[in-house]
């Protein structure tokens, strides 16, 4: 595995070296005519096929498949070696392999717990914690935006510019990569039946644009596919205000005047310039580098909106430049208006005023009478997050609990993993659907009809129906390739048919109030419903020091690192709110934890402390919290809110909510658990099975009797 590695590397390196020496030795030069084209053309194929036959080889040893390229990409390989280094007792070259692949792969959580366990072996060193698959150039920026973070700004100005120098040379590779074969989604070179020039243009197009995106590459952290915003500029922008720092105006003007190439006549940055000018008493130029970097990205986007135009192919430009992305520290305001960082120019850097947030869209109306708003996001010292009591009542917990131990399945929602998050729980689960397919209310004396069919790009679903009609109109929307089939079907269970339908009837209520309460314009739909209990496994909870559920969000990747959640695959990005509805408080842990984007810091108001660092007597909600001695006053570092029946914690789905779950010691905890969306797109296919479930059986009087033979209890 280690030679496969090496033998990737060289076969990028080989492939980029022989490419930028023969564009050299055979360059466009002023003489041009129809010959002189191909002429350079066919040179430097020739070239680069000897250069890379004498550096590795026959190309054709070096060709692999798609899935083996990806699985380098993806950084499989080092799930390999970490495992085999384990076992080979070198936990040291484990622990780099396993945070080798962390790194691309944040979600995996088996690996990060692996990591945890590594810091503890006798042996390992921080300095193991290497990621092998670094790119330079952003490794150099993360280490000269600490050092600039802790105020060593000579130090950061030698790392930002070591950063920009190796950002340049990874954009020549990135190109150079360009120019090797392609492949281009719905097109066959071979049979085309074009002109030379309609060819020509046509792979030069698609060539192009990927060397157009290398920006997009350059800025794209491993296992992620939305760059970093603004991060060429962002290093220009650090640059100018560590060298005013060191009080060298010179080159301060000179990044500013940089810049502004990337946003031209913004305010901030233009008021830094026109300060620089003021102190120095003359004007500067800005980095020829970028400028001739910036000079060549226009003329090829240009060139692309040509050829796209030619080709017949949709093209739009990449907001490569976002402004969105920049300097975090005290030299910067939040604008209170859309989110955006704004610059506070040198000449009022002493008097920062943080602006007012902005106003959050909650506060609707509760919808039922007896549920009870405790905590709204202020008092939860966040956004778009709400703590309700009494939603369902002690009775209709009961009912639920008593579903769950009939009907969930160990692994039931967690791809048939009994133990996702833990080893030391066991996680059990059921959707509304299979509740219902499972609990009918009748010992029947007539064959029920089971529809078998398959949705696009799914596997073959079963539900019940009370007739092949009911397929044709409600279900023809969602169904096709459909064979009914007669089967007798009926169960004799445990929990009454009630319980069934209240797990539908209550999710149903919960999506009410959601929706109301955050006083949302559209609908808002079901994305995924599940009946969840996770119980602590007996002898497994001494020492503990894990959580029952990692901090996450739910609709994007968590990146504690770079502090971002990147809304990409494959998070649930179509996710809008989330909630979760409690059914029983009698367990040990368990506690649910807002926390801060670094995945550490749990988010509660200052209002809830006394200085003294007593937890106020008012507090509701069994808040408890801990308390550190940091430089002076206490402050609290962690807060948690136990679950009790009938209390539901509702938020919006995104990283400005990273959550989980702290570790169940003793006992069973179980939640209805929701999560909702605002796109009809994506609504919950089962549900919407359900719903046809429920519409079939009012219809035919299933739930009050209509002369059909119920069963005297009521019970399956």
């Amino acid at each position: 595995m280690e030679g496969a590695l090496r033998a990737c590397k060289e076969v990028r390196s080989s492939r980029v070296r022989c490419r930028l020496r023969c564009q050299d030795q055979h360059p466009f030069d002023a003489t041009f005519s129809d010959l002189r084209f191909p002429d350079v053309v066919l040179r430097r194929a020739a070239c680069m096929n000897a250069c890379i036959e004498e550096r590795i080889g026959t190309q054709s040893m070096h060709k692999v498949g798609e899935d083996v390229v990806q699985d380098f990409h993806r950084r499989i390989p080092y799930n390999y070696l970490q495992l085999a280094y384990r076992k080979l007792e070198q936990p040291d070259q484990a622990a780099a392999a396993a945070h080798t692949y962390f790194q691309a792969n944040p979600e995996h959580v088996e690996m990060g717990q692996n990591l945890e366990q590594y810091k503890d072996q006798p042996g390992v060193e921080e300095e193991h914690f290497v990621d092998r698959e670094a790119r330079p150039h952003q490794r150099s920026f993360a280490a000269a935006v600490g050092l600039y973070d802790e105020g060593d700004h000579r130090g950061a100005i030698a790392l930002f510019e070591e950063a920009l120098v190796q950002y340049y040379e990874a954009d020549s590779e990135c190109r150079a990569l360009c120019q090797w074969p392609q492949r281009f989604d719905g097109h066959d070179h071979l049979r085309y039946r074009y002109s030379l020039y309609e060819i020509i243009s046509d792979h030069f197009t698609q060539v192009l644009h990927c060397e157009h995106e290398c920006v997009r590459d350059l800025a794209t952290r491993p296992g992620r596919l939305s760059p970093m915003e603004n991060y060429l500029p962002q290093h220009y922008d650090y640059l100018q205000f560590a060298y005013f720092h060191e009080d060298r105006l010179e080159e301060a003007l000179q990044c500013s005047l940089t810049y502004l190439l990337f946003h031209q006549g913004e305010e901030s940055m233009t008021d830094n310039v026109h300060y620089y000018r003021e102190m120095l008493g003359h004007d500067g130029q800005p980095r020829e580098e970028a400028a001739w970097y910036l000079r060549r990205h226009k003329q090829e986007l240009e060139l692309l909106l040509i050829g796209s135009e030619t080709m017949g192919v949709e093209f739009t430009e990449g907001n490569y430049w976002s402004s969105t992305g920049g300097r975090e520290d005290s030299n910067r305001i939040p604008s209170g208006t859309d989110g955006w960082m704004e610059y506070v120019p040198i000449s009022e850097k002493k008097n920062v005023v943080v602006a007012a947030q902005q106003q959050l869209k909650e506060g609707g109306p509760l919808v039922y009478e007896d549920v009870q708003l405790v905590q709204n996001s202020a008092a939860l010292n966040g956004t778009q997050r709400v703590l309700l009591d009494r939603v369902i009542s002690e009775e209709e917990c009961s009912d639920l609990r008593r579903l769950a131990h009939a009907v969930t399945m160990a692994g039931d929602g967690y791809r048939g993993r009994m133990s996702p998050h833990t080893p030391n729980e066991k996680f059990e689960g059921a959707t509304v659907l299979k509740t219902l397919q499972v609990h009918s209310p009748l010992k029947m004396d007539f064959p029920f009809l089971i529809e078998t069919c398959r949705f696009q790009h799914s596997e073959p679903k079963s539900m019940i129906i009370i007739s092949c009609d009911n397929l044709h109109g409600a279900f023809l929307d969602y169904w096709f390739d459909c064979t009914c089939v007669s089967v007798q079907f009926g169960y004799e269970g445990r929990v009454p048919m009630g319980s069934a339908r209240l797990f539908y009837d209550v999710s149903e209520r919960a999506r009410r109030v959601i929706e109301s309460y955050f006083l949302l314009n559209s609908t808002l739909h079901f994305s995924y419903t599940h009946l969840v209990c996770r119980t602590a496994i007996t002898g497994q909870q001494d020492h503990r020091n894990d959580l029952s559920h990692p901090i996450h969000a739910d609709n994007c990747l968590l990146d504690p690192e770079a502090n971002e959640c990147w809304k990409e695959p494959p998070a649930y990005t179509y996710r809008d709110f989330s909630a979760l509805l409690y059914l029983n408080g009698d367990f040990e842990g368990g506690e649910f934890i807002f926390t801060e984007m670094d995945a550490k810091t749990v988010t509660v108001r200052w209002e809830h402390f006394l200085l003294h660092g007593t937890a106020a007597d008012a507090l509701l909600l069994q808040v408890t919290y801990r308390f550190a001695e940091i430089d002076g006053p206490l402050r609290p570092l962690q807060a948690s809110v136990k679950p009790l029946c009938g209390r539901m914690v509702g938020f919006s789905s995104g990283g400005e909510n990273p959550h989980g779950v702290k570790a169940v010691t003793s006992g069973q905890r179980c939640a209805v658990a929701l999560w909702f969306t605002l796109d009809p797109l994506f609504r919950e296919l089962e549900r919407l099975q359900a719903d046809e479930v429920i519409q079939a059986l009012d219809t035919q009087s299933v739930w009050g009797g209509g002369g059909l033979n119920i069963n005297p209890k009521d019970e399956l």
